[in-house]
């Protein structure tokens, strides 16, 4: 991206009836507040002015002002107390909450491992040991046949309470491995080395990382972001000479402009470093030769050509997406001595059906990931011009470029899923145009597929557009109103939720209830202009259509208004806050994840890491007065007001760089000051981790299962 006993409460549904009478009406119980009194956040004055409009904001205060080290006691004991208020909702519901943890431990393979990959004369693979939160990383020597272990998650984080890894690397030469890891969820991570053939550990720490990291292609340095002190931007990206001191360095490239994310990868053959630096509508790239990491950067596009675009390079080519002459991206080759723009040959026009999001070369073929009219494609092209889509099994699907590990394979490795096929791993043999089946993801519980439906609808919305829902239930469902539906829904930077599977939401289809993904607007399903007619001015178009679809689901008997729970993450969470603000009648519970909600104070606040970044999805307000009075008419926290809300879990972690914990314990402290209800109103803050809540695997199921508790709990389901 966090029981008092239950009375009717004022929300009404017209009800289908079988004669001309005036339709009856019901209601739905909504979840009220503990008997224990609820935690009051206390109200300073703050005052702001900009564009000579004043800002008022009494829980300003909960910012602390030495963020990002937060131990401001009266913030602490705020915080301390509604998570004491949190836990006096768990201990009533305690069984509830065990048993749906056991549902989703039963589905989980204790003993998961993945299928394995080859990668320079070694085949490696991960797997958990039962009972434990953390991944065992191995690799066995092809030749030899000997297996070792190279990196035990579980033993690295025995001694915290929050360990995330990054990322890691082998080096070229086999010997050594590099890993990034965190500590406390605030995503400043650190690098170690080990040397393989000793198991011991190099001198070398490289510390305030972005978490990414690469050897070198003579296994001599490792390439590392560098992020800017105090703040979470990656400033540059430099080389680590293994036995120098950090501050020896190298810099590759700097990044000076805020508003700019900066990364970097090798290309698939490897010949090629790739540093790229973008926002979401604009990509900046250069190029090193993989083998000569000090010469002079090669610039392939500026950032004044104001276009986004995927580079990888084969045989001699760079290849590229491209949304420079169609939204949806057109696919470009350039031979690599002479790679500047005006030498682009097109290989693939941009068109309004196919919208091509990413590539991966390899020696005989390129593999293309697309969508056509929301749903996914794999197109395999060889260098000779012909090209043919891998066919899947299902009509509605996620398909996915998968872990493809080297350059001369003959395969391309395929992630597929669907709302009612577990997660599956396929290797496509190019040649012969088979799938073949590497992995399905086991659930140790049991899962009969025959037993589950799953739809896609198209709602109409308030402006004639079509959206797009992800349906699936199981059988037996009646589409006579009176079931239970979760909605979700995300809707931003163009990222799309896919109608893929969990084993988590089996906890619910199994208990009656319908759930469903609303694929707004700010979302790309349907294309890259799908994506832009949910941002900036058009954000509303995202809210409104989260609400048109829940009113078409209610139309077509899926479900009644008021009995429609609901939830979103981060900027799925601003979502969650509109919406409630816009329509509470509609919603059972709503569960907002580490919530975007204080919109306008995070866009004009330019000290925060990812503010700049961010002007170009949501608008700058600072130094935009019709982009403030834009954010100020939306922006959740900022549009509370003294009515009926249904009940609301709100979650977040303190040390999130993301959305920071201030956004849902503000939103929290005026929703209880402005409601005018008794509904419940509870908030989890992880006081040891950050956006992602729980770095183990099951310390997340323990996340999830008590927020499936207060769902379950708001349709007045105890088991």
């Amino acid at each position: 991206m966090r029981l008092a006993l239950t009375i009717l409460a004022p929300v009404l549904l017209l009800t289908a009836c079988a004669n001309d009478k005036e339709p009856e009406m019901q209601t739905y119980p909504r979840l009220k507040q503990l008997t224990v009194a609820a935690p009051v956040a206390a109200k300073q004055d703050y005052t702001a002015k900009y564009h000579g409009k004043a800002l008022n904001d009494p829980y300003h205060w909960l910012k602390d002002s030495g963020y990002p080290e937060v131990n401001d006691k009266p913030i602490i004991d705020y915080l301390t107390e509604e998570n004491a208020y949190f836990d006096q909702f768990l201990a009533p519901n305690k069984q509830l909450v065990d048993t749906i943890f056991e549902e989703f431990k039963g589905r989980t393979n204790e003993q998961e491992e993945s299928v394995p990959w080859i990668d320079n004369g070694y085949e490696y693979r991960w797997h958990y040991r039962e009972g434990e939160e953390y991944r065992t990383r191995s690799r066995k020597n092809i030749a030899t046949g000997e297996e070792a272990v190279i990196l035990d998650e579980t033993e690295l984080a025995k001694d915290f309470e929050y360990f995330s890894l990054g990322d890691w690397d082998v080096s070229p030469d086999n010997r050594l491995l590099v890993y990034s890891f965190n500590t406390d969820g605030a995503e400043r991570y650190k690098a170690r080395i080990i040397d393989l053939q000793t198991g011991k550990y190099l001198t070398d720490e490289v510390t305030e990382l972005s978490g990414s990291v690469a050897f070198s292609a003579d296994s001599q340095s490792i390439i590392y972001g560098k992020l800017e002190k105090d703040k979470w931007r990656t400033a540059s990206v430099n080389v680590h000479k293994i036995g120098s001191a950090q501050a020896e360095d190298k810099i590759l490239i700097s990044e000076a402009d805020d508003g700019f994310f900066l990364g970097f990868n090798y290309s698939s053959d490897q010949e090629y470093l790739i540093l790229a630096s973008g926002q979401r509508e604009v990509t900046e790239y250069h190029v090193l030769p993989s083998n000569d990491l000090l010469a002079t950067p090669t610039k392939l596009i500026a950032r004044e050509q104001e276009f986004s675009a995927t580079l990888d390079h084969a045989n001699g080519k760079f290849y590229l997406l491209a949304n420079d002459t169609h939204k949806n991206f057109r696919f470009v080759s350039v031979d690599d001595d002479q790679p500047s723009y005006d030498n682009w040959q097109t290989l693939i026009e941009g068109t309004d059906d196919l919208y091509l999001l990413g590539m991966q070369t390899f020696k005989g073929f390129i593999a293309l990931q697309a969508r056509e009219k929301g749903i996914d494609k794999i197109r395999i092209l060889d260098y000779q011009g012909n090209s043919h889509d891998i066919a899947f099994p299902e009509q509605v699907y996620s398909a996915a470029l998968g872990n493809s590990s080297e350059f001369e394979q003959d395969f391309v490795r395929v992630d597929y899923e669907s709302m009612v096929t577990p997660e599956t791993v396929f290797d496509y043999q190019v040649s012969d145009k088979n799938l073949q089946t590497r992995k399905v993801t086991s659930i140790p519980s049991g899962y009969d597929k025959s037993q589950y439906v799953t739809e896609r609808l198209m709602a109409p919305s308030r402006d004639g557009v079509e959206i797009p829902i992800s349906v699936v239930y199981k059988k037996g469902f009646k589409k006579d109103g009176e079931q239970p539906l979760h909605l979700y829904g995300y809707g931003a930077y163009g990222i799309t939720v896919p109608p893929g599977f969990s084993t988590l939401r089996l906890s619910l289809l199994d208990r009656g209830f319908a759930y469903a993904i609303a694929h707004v607007r700010g979302s790309d399903i349907l294309g890259y202009q799908w994506y832009l007619d949910g941002k900036l001015e058009k954000r509303n178009n995202a809210f409104n259509d989260f609400v048109d679809a829940a009113e078409y689901l209610i139309k077509e008997n899926y479900v009644s208004e008021g009995n429609i729970s609901i939830s979103g993450r981060s900027a799925g969470g601003e979502l969650m806050g509109a919406v409630t603000n816009q329509a509470p009648q509609l919603w059972r519970s709503v569960t907002l994840g580490v919530p975007f909600v204080d919109v306008l104070n995070t866009m004009l606040d330019a000290s925060l890491p990812l503010t700049p970044p961010e002007w170009s999805e949501w608008g700058n307000p600072i130094e935009d007065s019709a982009a403030y009075d834009l954010i100020a008419s939306y922006s959740p926290y900022d549009n509370i007001e003294a009515k009926e809300y249904p009940p609301m879990l709100v979650s977040g972690g303190i040390n999130d760089p993301r959305v920071t914990y201030w956004e849902p314990a503000k939103w929290t402290a005026k929703m209880r000051e402005l409601k005018t209800d008794d509904n419940l109103l509870i908030m989890r803050i992880n006081m040891g981790a950050g956006h992602f809540a729980n770095s183990g695997r099951y310390g997340r199921l323990r996340d999830y299962a008590e927020e499936f508790a207060f769902i379950l709990k708001s349709h007045e389901i105890d088991q």
